[in-house]
């Protein structure tokens, strides 16, 4: 599952004063406070709602101001109290029901996205990449045992299978299981030496089992630290040689964007969002017994995400 939604709310777009482009250079579109930054709700033509408001303007002070009146926790509460639980169950509705439709949309191919939309598109597919580099760095996947814990639609878990691993992916969303089921029939089905990955509806607190390799991308913003610590040991658990984890980075300006974010939650509710600091997951890992190997930082205009890799110590 992508984390991006979590961080930006369904009807605000951010642009700055840098020109767009649609598959924008990392170097050059890196985000910091230095920039203009304008805030604008987006309307029924690019979302699901009626326009809200625009707010302009290049003061990160300003912005800040109008974050300290808004009461984020008191609408996470109330988002809580209507599915009966806590992150875990409200995590599970959103990307079950309307989040799903969102997020297939931003997943799939269709043309009928917006412009921060194929950018997070981008950003994602650049994530798979970069980690499929790091597993095929190491030499040939065929026959090894991944774990694609947090597998979305399958956009991992099918490049995995292609390169002749035996994946086993997991979602805490049936929608989202069953239309990487179908995805992943359709690219693979009929073709050689190809294992179909096996899917099942789990969280990630579920999952059991030894795999050579654990993958788990996007999914870590939903914990806070607390309970991230626990997920990170879990996980590490299951895992007989890699580790690999992405998760959204803490900075002052990135969690400035989340509380804008949270300004406008809009009809449909985005779930909470929880960013790490690369110190925090790497004391996690190392409390467990094992050290980061290799890093990666995947950022466009819309999508920020720091991979690392981390083998036993």
């Amino acid at each position: 599952m992508a984390f991006s939604s979590t961080l930006f709310s369904p009807h605000v777009r951010f642009t700055t004063n840098q020109h767009q482009h649609s598959n924008p250079n990392p170097k050059i579109h890196r985000l910091n406070n230095r920039r203009a930054l304008t805030v604008t709700a987006l309307g029924a033509d690019t979302f699901d709602g009626t326009t809200l408001a625009v707010i302009g303007g290049s003061s990160v002070a300003a912005i800040a101001a109008a974050i300290s009146l808004a009461d984020p926790e008191k609408r996470r509460q109330l988002q809580a109290e209507e599915v009966g639980g806590g992150d875990k169950e409200v995590v599970r509705e959103y990307f079950t029901n309307d989040g799903f439709q969102r997020w297939k949309k931003i997943y799939g191919d269709t043309d009928d996205v917006n412009k921060v939309q194929l950018d997070i598109r981008i950003g994602h597919a650049k994530t798979v990449e970069n980690v499929m580099q790091m597993l095929t760095d190491e030499g040939s996947l065929r026959g090894v045992t991944v774990c694609d814990a947090g597998c979305g639609t399958g956009l991992l878990s099918i490049p995995l299978a292609k390169e002749g691993a035996i994946v086993s992916a997991s979602d805490i969303s049936a929608s989202m299981v069953s239309e990487a089921q179908s995805k992943a029939k359709e690219a693979l089905q009929g073709k050689d030496d190809v294992h179909i990955p096996k899917f099942e509806v789990s969280d990630l607190e579920s999952l059991n089992g030894k795999y050579d390799t654990v993958v788990c991308l996007d999914v870590l913003i939903h914990y806070p630290q607390s309970k991230a610590d626990g997920m990170i040991a879990h996980l590490a658990s299951l895992a007989e040689n890699r580790l690999i984890l992405s998760f959204a980075p803490k900075t002052f300006y990135y969690d400035l964007l989340k509380r804008i974010g949270e300004l406008f939650p809009g009809p449909s509710k985005a779930t909470r969002a929880y960013l790490h600091s690369e110190a925090d997951i790497e004391r996690a890992l190392q409390k467990v017994g094992w050290k980061i190997r290799k890093r990666g930082l995947t950022t466009t205009q819309f999508y920020f995400s720091r991979i690392v890799e981390a083998v036993r110590a």
